[in-house]
């Protein structure tokens, strides 16, 4: 995997975070949200998420 030096992320649990590097390894990522009116950063999720350990 390599660094995607444009994408930070400490989801060590992902299986695209290079936790040593806190850096993603996808070449784009999405955003998305869980709520119907965000307001807060909370309320965002990154849609690429696949745990480390299998599927989502």
């Amino acid at each position: 995997m390599t660094k995607n030096s444009s994408i930070k992320c400490d989801v060590s649990s992902c299986k695209y975070n290079l936790a040593n590097e806190h850096y993603c390894s996808l070449e784009t990522i999405k955003v998305g949200t869980h709520e119907a009116n965000p307001t807060v950063p909370e309320c965002t999720d990154c849609m690429s998420f696949v745990c480390k350990g299998g599927s989502q």
